[in-house]
């Protein structure tokens, strides 16, 4: 599955409810790590206000996460405390990998966006995990319809059919699948897919990236 969504329409990002934006923030522990560099440097929040021009009440919801840093705002705490930005935005290695992605946050997008007839729409499931060794989506295909644009990416993928049926095209080859059926493929060979059934079909489909 083709899903870069990183050049999703801005018209997908404004249906994102605040609860998915500040999650996906939530998960950098940003106020843990100021509070954390606030006390070795043993800085109380009324001094920290006064080097950076915040207010002690500000940088205390910062620290406790009721409030999202700006850029600029967390630029400023970064030059008191002489670290990058990216201290905030980086993970120990000793911190495990848990993101619990909630079904009311998850976004729908089409295939191809302005495509008159999607052959698919999806919704990434795991968007908020980081460092992820594969991607996972869940795909609605509706009834009878037609292929999806041929594509190719590096890795393998899986294709497991959770309602209706769905047709897989790989290496000039179809595969129809019905519902507890399960595809595996290298997704280096053009692929694409369709729903096959009568009524509408659903998948769940997972990309990893190839072996290094």
């Amino acid at each position: 599955m083709d899903a870069d969504t990183s050049l999703i329409p801005a018209r997908g990002f404004a249906a994102m409810s605040e609860g998915a934006v500040e999650n996906a923030i939530a998960t950098y522990a940003i106020g843990e790590k100021l509070k954390r560099l606030r006390l070795r440097k043993k800085i109380s929040l009324v001094d920290l206000g006064k080097h950076t021009g915040l207010s002690p009440s500000m940088l205390s919801q910062l620290e406790n996460e009721r409030l999202v840093p700006t850029l600029p705002t967390l630029t400023r705490i970064a030059m008191v405390f002489d670290v990058g930005l990216e201290h905030f935005f980086v993970e120990g290695k000793d911190r495990k990998v848990f993101a619990v992605i909630r079904a009311s946050e998850r976004m729908r997008f089409p295939e191809k966006d302005g495509k008159a007839e999607p052959a698919y729409f999806f919704e990434c499931l795991a968007y908020s995990a980081r460092e992820k060794a594969l991607q996972a989506y869940f795909a609605e295909f509706p009834a009878e319809g037609t292929y999806s644009d041929d594509h190719v990416h590096d890795g393998s993928e899986f294709v497991y059919v959770t309602g209706g049926s769905v047709a897989i095209r790989c290496a000039g080859y179809e595969y129809v699948l019905a519902a507890g059926d399960g595809a595996f493929f290298d997704s280096s060979e053009p692929h694409a897919y369709r729903g096959a059934g009568a009524g509408p079909s659903s998948a769940i489909v997972v990309t990893t990236q190839p072996r290094q």
